[in-house]
């Protein structure tokens, strides 16, 4: 990414946003700030952004019925803001698309972080062109194009990923038919080592089944290997 990048800041709390747009601008990134849904609304269409830091308790539209609602229009980045010890509200957040979240009150320094991960793989996944060596993978009834980044069934349906549930399918496939640890997945979907009380990936495998089911018969694409990780659980073809 040649320019600084675009940071929106959604909170309700005047406070929060303003320390941390200011925080962020300190750090080598433009940001804006917002406090509400209609905002947020104005913000996107007159500018592009990079990533948005997204609160979950909003007035009128919550920050889950904003992320539900930019999943099925756009792949952009969400960091979403929930309360401390919120478990529930911080893997709904998940399954509606959200690329990570923090509990308030958090650290700055840490959701800088946070943000340049998410930043860094985003700007290598857009940049980086499909290897010669391998541009699809085919698994059960479904092909992975890496070129178009799209998952398509055999009898061509398309089915949109989020950005975070693609690196997922392809990081399992790529490793098949080696079990992948959490562990693993914590470094390449989040960038930091793996929390054992951290639901997040579980989350979104769960979510991913989800879309890979298409018949009540249909086989687990995605096997759980208790006390070490997953595993795809059919044969995985590469071309």
């Amino acid at each position: 990414m040649d320019r600084e990048p675009n940071i929106l800041v959604v909170d309700d709390d005047r406070e929060i946003r303003t320390m941390l747009s200011e925080y962020l601008e300190k750090n080598g990134l433009n940001a804006t700030a917002v406090g509400d849904a209609d905002s947020t609304r104005r913000a996107l269409r007159e500018a592009d952004y990079d990533l948005i830091v997204l609160d979950l308790m909003l007035p009128h539209e919550s920050g889950l019925e904003i992320c539900r609602d930019l999943r099925a229009r756009s792949d952009i980045p969400i960091i979403m803001l929930t309360a401390l010890g919120d478990e529930v509200d911080r893997i709904v957040g998940l399954e509606v698309g959200a690329d990570d979240y923090m509990a308030k009150p958090f650290n700055p320094r840490e959701l800088l972080g946070r943000i340049r991960a998410v930043l860094r793989r985003t700007t290598r996944e857009r940049s980086a062109p499909a290897s010669e060596a391998v541009r699809e993978y085919r698994f059960g009834d479904w092909t992975l194009d890496l070129k178009a980044r799209d998952l398509k069934s055999a009898d061509n349906e398309t089915v949109e990923l989020t950005g975070a549930e693609f690196r997922l399918m392809e990081f399992l496939l790529e490793r098949a038919p080696q079990v992948v640890t959490r562990r693993d997945l914590m470094r390449e979907l989040r960038g930091r080592e793996h929390d054992p009380f951290d639901r997040s990936i579980d989350v979104q495998v769960s979510r991913l089944r989800q879309k890979l089911k298409r018949r009540d018969d249909d086989p687990q694409l995605i096997k759980t290997v208790y006390g070490e990780g997953y595993v795809v659980g059919v044969p995985v073809t590469a071309g």
